[in-house]
């Protein structure tokens, strides 16, 4: 039996202990947060179908005391570090961490150099991995529908296609989609944010606490990423990937029964339909991890592609930075 803890016990939170409901060899016997009133709320909702859960205020209290298997983290954006470190310190065997990993390049560093030595598996929650159109679309293109792929294009619009907040989703689905680690990019901040040199976010509430963005990103592989943000357009998403065959398309809106997937090559267009699956997302994240941990399958997120991702984050700040500068890898620490 898997003994889980959750540090952040609001809503998706909440969605991590969902993950944890219904799987015969989880359990959640822990949970922190520094507010009652999440904690009561928390308690009222879990501890039915989870009998010897423990409420804490300190994390670290949880982690010395609770002799936890599995440890979730969905705290705010610049708080994750001191967490999954310890979480990792103590013994966790798997840690299931909210995007982004983190909010400077030092921590995700010491993030992923804490949980390799102590051969904990870190899964970090970039959701589209575990969404049946996304996971199918990207099967698709592994499997060469698309040929040789040229490039990914992104365009994210809406108040919460802030860089951090969904920016962090953006890039992590160009980079998969893409099937190679970065090479350079180039960048430009929302007007009005020229000086934003590093993380000022209050967790993702606010959209002015952080910019949107553009880039152009290119890849080991030599495919082109394009990333366009904005955050003062109406709520949608336009994603296409394009190769030697034909192109693949998803069209997000705000109504999810809007959207719309096609592969378009020479001569047509075939709708891409979604599998059913019993769960999806965040759940289905916490699944895949515990699945991992028994030995079947490996992770579709783990904490090295995130740390690629808060490279790719924070070289579009300095790409502003720079005068628009192209920002090459490895990033200097």
């Amino acid at each position: 039996m898997y003994r889980v803890g959750v540090i952040g016990c609001r809503g998706i939170g909440n969605r991590h202990a969902n993950g944890a409901e219904g799987l015969p060899n989880v359990e959640v016997v822990a949970a922190c947060d520094l507010v009652e009133e999440q904690l009561n709320s928390f308690e009222e909702q879990f501890k039915p179908t989870n009998p010897r859960l423990v409420m804490y205020t300190n994390y670290k209290e949880m982690l010395d005391t609770a002799k936890l298997d599995i440890v979730t983290v969905a705290t705010g954006d610049n708080a994750h570090a001191n967490m999954v470190v310890a979480a990792a310190e103590a013994g966790a065997k798997g840690i299931f961490c909210e995007k982004p990993l983190a909010t400077t390049l030092e921590e995700a560093d010491r993030m992923v150099a804490a949980t390799e030595k102590s051969k904990t598996l870190l899964s970090v929650d970039h959701t589209r991995h575990w969404m049946p159109l996304w996971h199918r679309c990207h099967e698709l293109v592994a499997e060469g529908a698309l040929g040789e792929v040229k490039d990914v294009a992104y365009v994210h619009h809406g108040a919460r296609s802030m860089l951090f907040r969904n920016g962090t989703h953006t890039l992590d689905t160009i980079r998969w989609f893409a099937g190679s680690k970065p090479e350079w990019l180039v960048a430009e901040l929302e007007d009005g944010y020229e000086d934003y040199s590093e993380y000022r976010g209050d967790g993702g509430h606010d959209p002015a606490a952080e910019p949107s963005a553009n880039a152009y990103i290119h890849f080991a592989n030599s495919v082109r990423g394009f990333y366009l943000g904005e955050k003062q357009a109406s709520n949608r998403s336009h994603f296409t990937v394009t190769g030697t065959l034909g192109a693949l398309v998803i069209e997000e809106h705000a109504n999810p029964n809007d959207n719309v997937s096609f592969i378009e090559r020479e001569g047509g267009r075939e709708p891409v339909k979604a599998p059913e699956w019993p769960y999806e997302g965040i759940e289905t994240g916490f699944h895949e991890l515990v699945q991992v941990l028994d030995g079947s399958g490996q992770l579709s997120s783990p904490g090295r592609d995130a740390l690629t991702v808060v490279e790719m984050t924070l070289a579009c700040l300095k790409s502003q930075q720079e005068g628009n500068s192209k920002v090459t890898w490895p990033l200097v620490r």
